[in-house]
């Protein structure tokens, strides 16, 4: 068979396939100016820093500075009126030149392109540009000269119309002001033929055309949707680089070296960058270099040991690289891969960091991520399962389909990448991570959208990644509520989001509170969080507060320097990417503050002595003896390392004593140890020990504690027999139901697995009982931002009761015991459940329930429960755009959007949103498609160019979690669809992105090829049906987060 890999994200056809490669560097490539495309050796990319406009939680307002140097502008529109320009061929690249004479005192002029032009005077380079709708001004006085003078623009067109135009203001040694225009007296030259010169062709007037009038000083579209930052009082926020895209991509890490100098990646294939800040408060301008180092999709970089440290995400293979100046040049000449690790994409390796000693680095990775195959060591007991006590539902989208235990994890390896260690596992998607001054380690992990409005939903949230930490991540309906005690509990819940980039303030010039704080950045809200931790036994309690936010602001990753500021970047999934600087201004003290607490450093100390043990002991009676002595100790984070580090002792000298021991949390933490480590045989012993405990005498945390001990005998060591099921379950069922909803869901799932004979009846009379308000993950975001509601609360409004959801889920897996009018009343639920609102894949979850539960009922009922058991008739046919429509470029959608995006009707836009077949793919406020992404924070994440892009040039940038592969089997059929999993087995592959049931599944050995598209499944044509009114309601529509009183619907 042929070609049976999934070649990673970001890279075409090729793979690194051997552990460890060096790769030769060439010479150092050209440094950038800004906004510029590669030029000579020894040019660079420079900004001026300027104050960006800010509201604090005080209702302080901060006015934005130019983003230009401190300089006197003219007003633009005085004077003649420039004409946009090209050659005669829109398609062609040009040079477009004009001499002037000498004499003025000084010049300073404005210029833009579409798309991409770079400006030269008198043989400097003076500017260049990507983005038409932000016109750059330069005061090119130095480089005046006393005869002739000349201008030359490099301009190219990226499809769609193209225009250059430039105004320069001339003042002569008397004051009297000339001007020079852009217009048909300039010299057009086509670029492969610089020495055949014509004039120009003039295409339209500033202010006619597409363009709209863009030297008028009124924001476009793109810039001005919501630049006002939302800071804390003190807190002011610098602009310091905009990233010019098409040269250095979207900026996804950033790291300090050791010279206070920060490296940028680019998430596709732009490589590296190295950015020189400017002091604080000075005026010198950021400097920025491309780097000649064949290395790109950084997810996490790390400079130690004179070395930059890079996680790589696909490029030139995904995996652990080191990168070193070997000659002293400044530049890195030497890459290695230090390791190979198999998984990639936006769930693959991230973040780097250096251990608190010094001595090691860690680096985290998400679920699609395997652990490196030859690991050497792990604090996690690596006899990782799914420990499910009920049959899983695969995610009804397909993703993540046949991913297994131990989903993302974080290693620690030495500086030579030579061993690994995993001390944590049962991430999601954990993108970064850090050390807090106790040593101890916190990461940010993702949730997953989808679930939303199921009982297995998590949101995003900080862990306390301790040694040998599991937290329960497992594909699909899998994923492990908190209480399990074979898990650690997270630190604190954030909610919905997308997480990037974490630090520790530990060296900010912060008041103290801000020193000591994580900042964690959520990429889909646009908001970074300061949160903050104390001491609370062996681990911390947590509260958030946010710290900077916009709309949009799609953070990406979050520094501290080492002049005690704070750098963020934005971007992402090809988003404009903008490098920025968070400053303190304020009254409060800023002096260095010391992090460490010596509050419960006791309890610490204990639990690091038991994570000592998280390996085969050199003394394990030592061992066993300290881990025995607090499996029931108060804390749970030491009953865990307690539990873990008996795992690691052999199993001879503790099962014994596990089996004796008195006390209910001991015993019962101790069968988990042997459930996980011990012989099928001692099954009978472990059961009628775990008997002993009266579960009518617990407390609601150790009675949860004995559910889980019971599931694992069960999951571990086998079913066990009908009587001693019967034997188990008669007390349990007399306490079911209980007060607590917790109780009530491990209650049901266990006596369900032990098939009780009154466990239905019970549970259809806690299915019938009026549902509980519900606080809902969401509450506190719509509360603080009211843009957020319309839309978005309805669906909260109507979402689906939690606990009865659950209930209907563990119920579909009994074949017996029901009566006919059991059976009408659940399916009877399940048909009004259908009508909720949820995560994409949540009306799938509930016709996934259906169908298994219909399974497993005989095929009279079948018949008797047609008219209820069916999932609910598709939609009617959608609406159609009046038109007539045309052929809308990005450049069409952002003029028109600049000009017309008041006024709007959220009705009508709703409606386009259907016509033009958008919510047959997406989803938007609950309602909608579920094959692609959800639509309805799209404003938090993309300017109008960038969703212009999104939308007209769907293939431009294609987000890993929807893109395309082309499969060909073994008797040579082919399919197009998006890759939902691979495994050792098989793929599987969803072949309709309009029908998310419609799901193929190709065994290994009938694979012949299977490569990456680089065509979207989304259609580049689907808003060609509209005209420009009923595309700026679509417009609003996306960008007004559902909300109908936003102010683009003013009247």
């Amino acid at each position: 068979m042929m070609s049976y890999f999934r070649t990673p994200w970001g890279l075409h056809g090729s793979r690194t396939t051997s552990a460890v490669g060096v790769l030769a560097l060439c010479s150092t490539v050209a440094l950038l100016g800004p906004f510029a495309l590669p030029v000579a050796a020894g040019e660079t990319y420079t900004q001026v820093p300027a104050v960006v406009a800010a509201v604090d939680r005080e209702g302080a307002t901060q006015e934005a500075e130019p983003s230009v140097a401190a300089v006197e502008w003219p007003v633009w529109t005085a004077g003649p009126v420039p004409q946009w320009i090209w050659g005669a061929d829109v398609a062609k690249s040009y040079l477009l030149s004009r001499e002037f004479p000498g004499g003025a005192k000084s010049a300073k002029l404005i210029a833009t392109c579409d798309n991409v032009m770079e400006l030269r005077f008198n043989g400097e380079k003076i500017a260049s540009s990507n983005a038409w709708e932000d016109p750059v001004q330069v005061d090119i006085t130095k480089y005046l000269k006393a005869d002739n003078n000349q201008l030359v623009a490099s301009v190219s067109n990226q499809g769609g119309v193209a225009g250059f135009a430039l105004k320069v203001v001339l003042t002569g040694a008397d004051g009297k002001v000339s001007y020079l225009v852009s217009d048909k007296s300039w010299q057009a030259a086509d670029k492969g033929k610089a020495s055949d010169t014509v004039a120009a062709t003039e295409r339209a007037a500033m202010g006619d055309g597409p363009w709209g009038n863009v030297f008028s000083g009124s924001k476009s579209a793109a810039s001005a949707q919501g630049d006002l930052f939302s800071v804390l009082p003190g807190f002011q926020v610098e602009r310091l680089f905009t990233v010019p895209k098409n040269e250095l991509g979207s900026w996804v890490s950033i790291a300090f070296d050791n010279k206070g100098r920060l490296i940028a990646s680019d998430q596709a294939g732009k490589g590296l960058c190295r950015i020189t800040p400017p002091p604080i408060g000075s005026k010198e301008p950021t400097k920025v270099e491309h780097l000649d180092i064949k290395i790109t999709s950084a997810q996490g970089m790390l400079y130690a040991f004179d070395s930059l440290y890079i996680s790589v995400n696909g490029g030139p293979g995904s995996g652990l690289y080191r990168a070193r100046d070997t000659n002293g040049d400044d530049q890195y000449d030497e890459v290695v891969k230090l390791k190979d690790l198999q998984g990639g994409g936006e769930h693959g390796p991230h973040a780097l960091r250096l251990t608190p000693d010094g001595k090691s680095l860690v680096q985290i990775a998400g679920n699609h991520t395997n652990p490196p195959a030859d690991f050497d060591a792990s604090a996690v007991p690596s006899n990782w399962s799914e420990d499910l006590l009920l049959p899983r539902q695969w995610d009804a989208r397909g993703h993540a389909r046949g991913k297994l235990a131990p989903g993302g994890w974080i290693a620690k390896t030495d500086p030579d990448g030579k061993t690994f260690e995993i001390i944590s596992s049962g991430y999601r998607n954990p993108y970064d991570m850090d050390f807090n001054d106790d040593g101890e380690l916190f990461a940010y992990d993702a949730d997953m959208e989808w679930d939303v409005g199921s009982p297995w939903y998590r949101p995003t949230r900080v862990v306390h990644a301790v040694s040998g930490s599991e937290f329960g991540w497992r594909s699909g309906t899998g994923k492990w509520p908190t209480y399990f005690l074979d898990s650690v509990p997270p630190l604190i819940d954030i909610g919905p989001g997308s997480p990037v980039g974490a630090a520790f303030g530990r060296g900010a010039k912060f008041p103290a509170a801000y020193q000591k704080a994580l900042y964690i950045c959520d990429w889909t809200f646009g908001t970074m969080y300061a949160i903050h931790m104390e001491p609370d036994g062996a681990s911390y309690k947590a509260t958030k507060e946010e710290f900077v936010a916009r709309t949009p602001l799609p953070l990406t990753d979050v520094a501290i320097g080492p002049d005690g500021a704070m750098y963020f970047t934005i971007g992402g999934r090809g988003a404009q990417s903008e490098l920025f600087r968070v400053t303190y201004v304020g009254d409060e003290s800023t002096a260095p503050v010391s992090g460490k607490n010596a509050e419960f450093a006791e309890l610490r100390a204990l639990r690091r002595q038991l994570e000592a043990f998280h390996r085969p002991a050199a003394d394990p009676a030592q061992a066993v003896e300290l881990a025995l002595a607090n499996l029931a100790h108060e804390d749970r984070f030491i009953r865990y390392a307690a539990r873990v580090a008996l795992e690691h002792q052999p199993v001879a000298l503790w099962q014994d004593r596990v089996l004796a021991e008195k006390t209910p949390l001991g015993l019962i933490n101790g069968s988990v140890a042997l459930s996980r480590q011990g012989d099928p045989a001692v099954q009978t012993q472990l059961l009628a020990a775990l008997q002993t405990i009266d579960p009518a005498k617990l407390d609601e945390a150790t009675l949860l504690g004995l559910l889980r001990a019971y599931s694992l005998a069960f999951i571990r060591l086998g079913e066990p027999s009908a009587e001693t099921a019967e034997a188990i379950a008669a007390p349990l069922d007399a306490l079911y139901p209980a007060d607590s909803d917790n109780l009530n869901r491990e209650l049901s799932r266990v006596l369900v697995y032990l098939k009780s004979p009154t466990v239905i009846s019970k549970t259809l009379e806690l299915i019938a009982q009026p549902s509980k308000p519900q606080e809902n993950e969401m509450t506190e975001l719509l509360a603080r931002n009211a843009g957020y509601g319309g839309t978005i609360a309805k669906m909260y409004a109507n979402q689906p009761d939690l606990q009865k959801t659950h209930y209907a889920f563990v119920l579909r897996n009994l074949k017996y015991g029901w009566t006919l009018e059991q059976r009408k009343a659940y399916f009877a639920w399940l048909a009004d459940a259908r009508n909720r609102s949820g995560g994409a894949s949540y009306q799938g979850f509930i016709d996934n329930i259906s169908k298994e539960a219909l399974e497993n009922a005989t095929e009279l009922e079948r018949a008797a429960l047609a008219s209820t058991a069916l999932p609910a008739p598709k939609p009617s046919e959608l609406p159609k755009a009046e038109g007539p429509g045309r052929m809308w470029t990005t450049d069409d959608l952002v003029a028109a959007a600049d000009k017309g995006l008041t006024g709007r009707n959220f009705e009508h836009g709703q409606k386009m949103f259907a016509a033009a077949r958008c919510v047959v793919c997406h989803r938007f406020g609950g309602f909608g498609g579920a094959t692609g992404p959800d639509l309805t924070n799209v404003a938090g994440r993309f300017s109008i160019k960038d969703l212009g892009e999104a939308i007209v040039e769907p293939s431009k940038i294609i987000s890993d979690q929807y893109a395309a592969h082309v499969l060909i089997t073994g008797n040579g059929k082919q399919y197009t669809g998006r890759l939902l999993s691979q495994t050792d087995d098989g793929v599987s592959m969803l072949i309709d992105p309009e029908d998310a049931s419609k799901v193929i599944d190709v065994k290994k050995d009938d694979v012949e090829e299977l490569i990456p598209s680089k065509v979207s499944l989304m259609p580049k044509d689907s808003i060609n049906v509209l005209n420009e009114e009923e595309l700026l309601d679509l417009l609003a529509f996306l960008l007004s987060r559902g909300n109908p009183q936003h102010r683009m619907f003013a009247q």
